[in-house]
């Protein structure tokens, strides 16, 4: 490589790494912001669990609609393949890997968090939950 070239690539390629590095992005700040939930509600909390995540998106429950007893009634056993609600209406992929801009908007997230954890568990997710699940999606 040419050395004239050298100290201004290897200066723009740090620059990159550092301001990438920098600023979390919208799940990573979320995230963040549910283990510090997590923590305060339990001191023992240490960590989300992408098993635990899996095992809440699989799991049945009796406490919320009749119609919707588990997350899979709408989103399918695959999270990486479309839904469907009760009247018909597609639902995209709830996997990161099928759905790259999901859990982008902590607005958007935490609206739906709170429409379907009521619908299915008949409650309000808690941190730990919301964090074990995004876990388990950032995976699939």
């Amino acid at each position: 490589m040419h050395p004239n070239l050298t100290l201004p690539l290897l200066t723009a390629v740090l620059s990159l790494s550092l301001s990438s590095t920098s600023f979390a992005g919208p799940r990573d700040e979320l995230l963040a912001q549910y283990a510090s939930a997590a923590k305060a509600a339990d001191p023992a909390f240490a960590g989300f669990s992408a098993v635990r995540g899996k095992a809440l998106y699989l799991q049945t429950f009796t406490g919320g609609k009749p119609d919707t007893p588990s997350c899979t009634s709408c989103h399918g056993k695959d999270p990486r393949a479309p839904g469907q609600t009760r009247t018909g209406k597609s639902i995209e992929p709830v996997a990161l890997s099928a759905s790259p801009t999901r859990y982008a908007d902590p607005a958007k997230v935490e609206k739906w968090f709170k429409r379907n954890c009521t619908e299915v568990m008949g409650r309000e997710c808690s941190p730990r939950e919301k964090g074990d699940w995004l876990s388990f999606m950032a995976g699939q």
